[in-house]
């Protein structure tokens, strides 16, 4: 299997702690996002993947270019550590938490929304960073809330799911954008219980093979 990545892109983080969870190995390829390389636009990877993203999935055959799918995928054709609870509704309230960040927040940030604020707009790169804040917050308010009532060591209970996998990346960079986390104990304390599992940790941004020694 190969995933093609960055090492900051938290929807290739996502399918990194996945990979890492369910003690799968695969090929981590690379793909450089950074302003001015900007490796996902170029002909070579457009013609793997032709929305200029990542990451993008090789498994034999099967190619998919969309980090839900993804997991969704090695969810449905790798056993080991389940990312869903066993129960219809449980597996709902899962999704319903990993939705939130991948559906409400995630996409405010994206780095092609990041850019055509800066490039369209002549926003400072304060101003970006206060976008990130503003929308990350606003979601993390009703995470907080959620995982109040469906929280043990994790986001749901006392064993990671795919909540989590969705939450650790989301702040990562929100701590990046150094956005207050005060007001959310409960995310904090997940995310610091997370970051003590060994999957957690080698997924990490700082523990890729291409996140810059400078």
């Amino acid at each position: 299997m190969e995933l093609y990545g960055y090492f900051r892109s938290s929807a290739a983080y996502r399918v990194r702690i996945a990979f890492a969870l369910k003690g799968l190995d695969f090929d981590n390829i690379p793909v450089n996002l950074k302003p001015g390389v900007s490796e996902q636009l170029g002909e070579q990877y457009r013609a793997m993947n032709p929305q200029g993203r990542v990451p993008f999935f090789r498994d034999g055959a099967v190619e998919i270019s969309q980090s839900p799918a993804i997991l969704e995928y090695l969810e449905e054709t790798h056993h080991g550590i389940p990312l869903l609870p066993a129960g219809t509704a449980d597996r709902a309230v899962v999704r319903q938490l990993a939705n939130l960040i991948g559906c409400d927040i995630h996409p405010l940030q994206n780095l092609s929304v990041l850019q055509r604020l800066k490039g369209e707009f002549d926003a400072t790169a304060e101003d970006v960073a206060d976008w990130v804040r503003h929308w990350v917050s606003e979601g993390f308010k009703a995470f907080e809330a959620l995982v109040e009532d469906t929280s043990g060591t994790y986001c749901f209970g006392d064993a990671p799911t795919l909540a989590d996998v969705y939450l650790v990346p989301q702040v990562y960079n929100a701590r990046r954008f150094e956005t207050p986390l005060e007001a959310f104990p409960n995310i904090v304390r997940i995310d610091a219980a997370c970051r003590e599992l060994d999957a957690f940790r080698v997924a990490a941004p700082e523990n890729q093979p291409d996140m810059p020694t400078e």
